[in-house]
């Protein structure tokens, strides 16, 4: 699997999540990616810095096209912290944690994050505010989002050699048969808004 491969399947990976979803601006995105299961060995065994850079060389401007925030999650080796900018911090209220991923803790995908988001920090966690995800060689997102997670089955299965699961989340439902729901838009303020005011 070479570089640009990688970034058509994700593009269309991404092409896929969002005609599901149908996020507003300012959503925000987690993405679990092991390089490692990318290039065929198993996860944490073989960090790619290549498939790392070509995964976000797709990724980044998408995101920044669509208005969405990115969090990018690292390895059980940094407690699956997160790289997010500074500006992504102080509009959700996360904890900033003093950590510098690197290939061997946190993982290719994250340090590339780290490198190339404008400002970039680490994070504890996002508190489940994220309503979209993509999970790249099963890294376990789910920690992450925002409940309910609604899976997308997407006719993409792989990037490279490693497993793709994306989902997305929407607002619980409450109330018994009398009550009736509108249709609110991933990432919506009535979605999210909540979770960042607690």
């Amino acid at each position: 699997m070479n570089e640009t491969e990688i970034r058509e399947q994700v593009k269309e990976a991404f092409s896929i999540l969002m005609n599901a979803a149908k996020p507003e601006a300012g959503a925000l995105l987690v993405l679990g990616c092991s390089t490692s299961e990318i290039v065929g060995k198993r996860i944490g065994s073989g960090s790619s810095e290549e498939a790392a850079k070509a995964v976000l060389d797709a990724l980044l401007p998408l995101v920044k096209e669509a208005g969405l925030d990115l969090a990018v999650q690292g390895c059980e080796h940094i407690n699956r912290s997160l790289c997010v900018s500074r500006a992504t911090m102080k509009r959700y209220g996360l904890q900033q944690v003093w950590v510098k991923p690197w290939l061997h803790a946190g993982g290719a995908c994250v340090t590339e994050a780290y490198a190339r988001i404008e400002d970039a920090v680490m994070v504890e966690s996002v508190n489940g505010c994220a309503t979209l995800g993509i999970d790249i060689g099963d890294t376990l997102i789910g920690m992450h989002l925002h409940c309910v997670a609604v899976p997308v089955h997407s006719p993409l299965r792989h990037i490279g050699e490693a497993n793709l699961v994306m989902a997305f989340s929407r607002p619980k439902y409450v109330g018994g048969p009398r009550a009736q729901y509108d249709n609110v838009p991933v990432g919506s303020d009535a979605h999210v808004q909540r979770k960042i005011t607690e």
